[in-house]
């Protein structure tokens, strides 16, 4: 009888309950949400949706501060308010609620408006990792923003009125490890192969069974011996048609792996070369200038600046990761062990380098852990820094707005929209009341007359037509949960991406049309 297949390992009950999404973003990635604390300011439908979408996955902590008291038109929207709670505190009704999503995220409720946390707390937000508000007056907008940028408190704010939604993300620096590309291209080498994998290469007999790397390898330096050169890579499409061509001469029936040879040619050759993105990061202040203060992202950005330089011949670090290739188990994990191995030594002389900057800078060594600069090495081809821009810029004459306005009407309807909810803000700010709640037609003139004034102060002449004026007014200020639902759960994947410092997040402005399903990002 054949002996019982071993049983896997047991996940343990976080794993279980977590499972999806760390395979998403890692263990490490979930340390890091399960470490966060951030602030919902306001608790609105668009709001409450986006909080939703980080406590399930298990955001460490979250404080509501709003100091108002639930009211029976709140009912109709918003999924975190019931009526048991009328007349009672808003920000309790909403923490108590959310928090029954997932027990193990620690809620807490402040029941203070945010005006008057700003003028009697000002410090109140400075412990959070990030602050998520909606719906605010242009006023409170402001103050809130302006605060948060000097605290280095990324903020995260979201409008959602009727059928419009737009999520705008404040943040000074992001500092990016794991972009995760949607087509990574795998660091191979086989152009310049280092010592230990020419000689495994040199010494491997291809078959029919090792990985086609071995067979890629074999005819491609056949292939080099018929150019002028006779070192080069294929580059342009005739030059890795030959090669292809070279492998079918030569192959036989059903030898899967010169098939995936000749489909890798198109991908195996040039990655380990440093991309632009990965230069300027290089030529960047923040990495020839290192400080105490400086994050540890930029201490081995200037470790592995160096490590090329000096070490690699400007080539990054092996990641010593490989695509899956069909091949007997031995030959596979013999060269997966090369990779690894030669990833280990290029991390290790760079985590030594980082060791020597931490000693400059009188850091302690425990600054910076080995498994850090492991995964900043095997990520280095994708790293990426992102530096964002204040709300409050938005209002000034140099706005990047002024690029996207024709000269005599903002043309483009998602556009037109976003800066005619930045009109009903400044609406709710001088006349104390939302816009199309009362007397709908007297509230379009004023509203039309705020919008033209707010795009003089920029320096234009364009006018907001009255359509996407009245389409704003007739909300009378009200939120759809549709709208909010889609809004909260793209605002609460943003949240997700700067916790974990994984995925790209917006840079910095979505907005979104629910009446004809578009959408687009901004960078204003």
């Amino acid at each position: 009888m054949s002996s019982p297949a071993p049983k896997s390992p047991e996940l343990s009950d976080k794993s279980k309950k977590y499972d999806r999404q760390i395979r998403l973003w890692g263990e490490h990635g979930q340390t890091l949400l399960e470490a966060a604390t951030v602030c919902l300011v306001n608790v609105t439908a668009v709001g409450c949706e986006t909080a939703k979408g980080l406590v399930l996955p298990g955001i460490g902590g979250f404080t509501v501060a709003d100091g108002s008291t639930v009211k029976e038109e709140d009912l109709g929207n918003n999924f975190f308010l019931d009526a048991s709670y009328i007349g009672k505190s808003k920000a309790l009704a909403c923490k108590q609620l959310l928090q029954e999503l997932n027990p193990d995220v620690n809620g807490d409720y402040v029941d203070e408006s945010v005006d008057y946390l700003l003028e009697n707390r000002p410090n109140f937000f400075d412990s959070f990792d990030l602050v998520i508000a909606s719906n605010l007056n242009e006023k409170t907008l402001l103050l809130l923003s302006n605060r948060l940028w000097e605290s280095n408190v990324p903020l995260l704010y979201c409008r959602s009125l009727g059928m419009m939604g737009t999520i705008r993300l404040q943040i000074r620096e992001h500092c990016i490890v794991e972009a995760h590309p949607d087509n990574p291209q795998f660091d191979l080498r086989l152009a310049q192969p280092f010592h230990a994998l020419q000689e495994h290469l040199n010494s491997t007999e291809v078959t029919s069974k090792v990985p086609w790397l071995l067979v890629l390898y074999k005819y491609l330096r056949i292939w080099q011996k018929e150019q002028p050169d006779g070192h080069k890579t294929p580059n342009n499409y005739k030059e890795k048609n030959q090669l292809r061509e070279v492998i079918r001469k030569e192959m036989k029936a059903d030898e899967e792996n010169h098939e995936e040879a000749i489909k890798a040619v198109n991908t195996a050759f040039g990655a380990g070369t440093v991309p632009s993105a990965l230069k300027a990061i290089f030529e960047d202040e923040a990495c020839e200038l290192l400080t105490k203060k400086s994050n540890i992202f930029w201490i081995m950005a200037k470790a592995l600046k160096s490590f090329l330089i000096h070490d690699n011949n400007g080539n990054l670090p092996l990641p010593g990761v490989l695509p899956d290739m069909t091949a007997n188990t031995d030959s596979y994990i013999a060269l997966q062990n090369i990779y690894r191995q030669q990833a280990l030594q290029d991390a290790d002389q760079v985590y030594h380098k980082c060791q020597d900057y931490l000693k400059q800078l009188s850091l302690p060594p425990d600054t910076i852990d080995e498994r850090s600069v492991r995964l900043f090495c095997r990520e280095a081809a994708g790293l990426t820094v992102m530096r964002g821009t204040r709300i409050a810029e938005e209002y000034e004459r140099n706005s990047r707005l002024l690029p996207l306005m024709e000269e005599n009407e903002v043309q483009d309807n998602l556009t037109a929209y976003n800066f005619a909810l930045r009109a009903y803000e400044r609406f709710l700010s001088e006349c104390g009341h939302i816009p199309g709640e009362c007397t709908a037609e007297q509230d379009i003139g004023r509203l039309k007359t705020i919008a033209g004034k707010m795009l003089g102060d920029l320096g234009t002449h364009a006018t907001i037509s009255d359509d996407v004026l009245h389409e704003i007014s007739r909300y009378g200020g009200a939120e759809l949960h549709a709208v909010s639902a889609f809004i909260g759960g793209c605002a609460a994947q943003e949240v997700i991406k700067i916790v974990t410092k994984q995925y790209k997040p917006i840079d910095n402005t979505f907005i979104y049309n629910a009446v004809s399903t578009e959408s687009v990002t901004l960078k204003l």
